[in-house]
């Protein structure tokens, strides 16, 4: 294993490791807030009223 590190220096490795992990966190974050499901800031959106398309029932018939 100290050969590898003889090949790469490892402060450099180490920045860029963390450079990596910090950015796929923050993709995997935002990725999640646009959701609807896993958005913890805003909360799950409204869904809109759903459209009946059916027609009106027939109206029940008058009683005397």
């Amino acid at each position: 294993m100290w050969r590898v590190w003889r090949l790469y220096d490892p402060l450099r490795a180490m920045v860029v490791q963390g450079i990596f992990l910090f950015s796929l966190a923050a993709m995997i974050h935002l990725i999640l807030l646009s959701t609807d499901r896993f958005n913890w800031l805003d909360g799950p959106k409204a869904k809109p009223a759903a459209m009946q398309n059916s027609p009106m029932p027939a109206p029940a018939p008058a009683t005397k």
